[in-house]
């Protein structure tokens, strides 16, 4: 029997939202429930076959799913086969291991192998008994204790990998050190013992304004942290020029490598999350707001939920949210595993049952979002800021930061450092005082050859660049971005050839594939990255290097495909390669 229709979703018939997707256009025709497609892959993956949705034509495949859906079979086939959680065969266990960069630089990648040889199965696939299958994934969270991987929904994390999930060494997890070298803490303050949630609610819903908020934020300066740097207060304004209903979705897809913030608050300071986002409706009069979490973060979706239901049950939010008479409902919605589902539009057609591409814009999401309402979509980090900002006051949070990015960001040292972890520090701060004073250089003695802040579409940087000021304005300067602050270091183990294949790989792997430029771009540029340098073939290999980042940068539809490039050159500036940098 079919749900009751809720107004605004995507089997009312209402609004023009449908008129971009023909799936869409389908489900509104028929009264189809597309969005529940990714729920019903997710239960569908419990003993499924070596083509991994169970027998063939049965209900626990694509074609199956469709059938019960009422959905053409190309409507369940895409998501099927684009997001990685359904890509692959599940056995009865069911491991992911991690390959991207963190990881990659606390092994050199052997420790795939390793697992591999330990599980005895292939990455990819499942062994023939059902017992086990395994996946390589890309990030798990744990970049400052890798190589890591999840055994269903428990972690392991440590150089003993391997041994750990055969039982031959005890399980290891390490929660994530965190500390703060800002003058006051900010986004740290709860995990820290410094601040409880939900002080600031409760007042905010019972006798302020919705511009109360929104003018505090302005005068904060807040920025986003989820790698755009976009000014919050004017994304929130952008919503507010369109007519309710509106959403605001917190977006925990942090896929970064190098990055486990908005794991750490999500985990640890659950409750903060919620009050941002409550506060965030509030300002954009929003009735419906949204918490979006990675697959590869279990336990944070598990204590979100726990939180969501604690704080229902103390008042806070329902239909007389803390008692101001509105209704305010979020709820909590997981991924499937894609990277570029962190790109605001891909993330939207994710939760409305479609392939995890982003949409082309105009319209923006803030006109035209989930479901065609108005739709801010925030990160973590950011929205964790906002009840200390209407708590101190927006000019409080301005005088951190620099004159032009106020503020402070969370820093991620991955595992390669003395004292890795995520540190509160202002805007501004130098690298330098970063990694050597708060991370304490390299363990082991280990000389440092490179950094990439901010991700796979940050940069790098050498060791000759570290006295440059974390902010996005410094760091542009030299090639890279903030993105979301992770700083992943690597040592003089690896080559600059081996760090930059492990960069085409995930591009390659993690590229959405909407448009050529970036689908075909990342293809080439991985093969290109794998061919040795032919002093015979003159300046052709670098004139085809050239042309696939040239291309990639002005021809991609959204920031993954415009970024790679401009990454792939800072790596190729600091470790000298040829024939990347024009």
């Amino acid at each position: 029997m079919q749900e009751p229709r809720q107004p605004g979703s995507p089997t009312d018939g209402t609004g023009d939202w449908t008129t971009d997707d023909p799936f869409r256009r389908y489900a509104a025709r028929f009264g189809r429930e597309i969005t529940r497609v990714p729920d019903s892959l997710r239960q569908s993956m419990a003993g499924t076959d070596a083509a991994g949705l169970g027998p063939e034509g049965g209900p626990g495949t694509a074609s199956g799913i469709a059938r019960t859906l009422g959905l053409p079979a190309a409507a369940v086939e895409g998501p099927a086969s684009f997001f990685a959680d359904f890509a692959v065969p599940h056995g009865n266990r069911h491991v992911r291991a991690c390959s991207a960069a963190a990881c990659f630089a606390a092994t050199g990648g052997t420790h795939l192998a390793t697992v591999e040889a330990a599980l005895g199965v292939e990455a990819g696939s499942r062994a023939g008994d059902g017992s086990v299958s395994f996946q390589a994934v890309h990030c798990l969270g744990f970049c400052y204790s890798g190589p890591a991987a999840l055994d269903g929904t428990e972690a392991h994390a440590g150089p003993d990998l391997a041994a750990q999930l055969t039982q031959q060494a005890p399980r290891t997890a390490p929660p994530i050190p965190v500390a703060s070298s800002s003058r006051v803490p900010v986004v740290t303050a709860g995990v820290l013992g410094e601040a409880q949630p939900w002080l600031v609610w409760p007042a905010i819903a019972a006798s302020a304004a919705p511009g109360d908020v929104l003018a505090e934020v302005e005068a904060a300066q807040l920025r986003g942290r989820g790698g755009a740097g976009f000014r919050t207060a004017a994304k929130w304004r952008a919503a507010l020029e369109h007519p309710a209903p509106r959403v605001v979705v917190a977006n925990g897809d942090e896929g970064d490598p190098g990055s486990f913030a908005d794991r750490l608050l999500m985990e640890e300071d659950p409750h903060r999350v919620l009050e941002g986002l409550a506060l965030a409706c509030f300002a954009v009069g929003a009735d419906t707001g949204i918490v979006f979490v990675r697959s590869e973060y279990p336990r944070a979706a598990t204590m979100l939920r726990e939180a969501l239901a604690a704080a229902r049950e103390a008042g806070h939010l329902g239909p007389d949210a803390a008692g101001s008479g509105t209704r305010l409902d979020i709820r909590v919605a997981v991924g499937a595993g894609s990277y570029v589902s962190g790109e605001e539009t891909a993330l939207l057609n994710g939760l409305e049952g479609l392939r995890g591409v982003v949409r082309p814009r105009p319209p923006f999401p803030t006109e035209h979002g989930l479901h065609g309402r108005p739709t801010v979509v925030n990160n973590v980090e950011t929205l964790c800021a906002v009840p200390w900002i209407m708590q101190q006051g927006g000019p409080a949070y301005a005088e951190m930061g620099t004159a032009t990015e106020s503020g402070t960001v969370l820093a991620c040292l991955s595992e390669r450092f003395l004292r890795p972890g995520a540190y509160e520090v202002e805007i501004g701060t130098p690298v330098r005082r970063i990694v050597e004073d708060l991370g304490g250089g390299l363990r082991d003695g280990a000389t440092l050859r490179s950094l990439q802040i901010g991700g796979p579409l940050g940069g790098f940087l050498g060791p000759d660049d570290l006295d440059i000021p974390l902010s996005e304005a410094a760091l542009s300067r030299h090639g890279a971005a903030l993105g979301h602050a992770g700083i992943v270091a690597f040592d003089d183990r690896l080559t600059g050839t081996q760090v930059l294949q492990n960069l085409w790989d995930f591009a390659a792997e993690e590229s959405c594939g909407q448009c050529s430029p970036c689908r075909v771009g990342t293809w080439r540029g991985r093969a290109l990255a794998g061919l040795p340098e032919d002093p015979q073939q003159g300046d052709d290999g670098g004139a085809q290097r050239s042309d696939v980042l040239r291309t990639m940068a002005v021809g991609s539809l959204c920031a993954f495909g415009r970024r790679v490039p401009a990454a792939v050159r800072s790596l190729a500036r600091v470790y000298g390669l040829s024939g990347w940098t024009a």
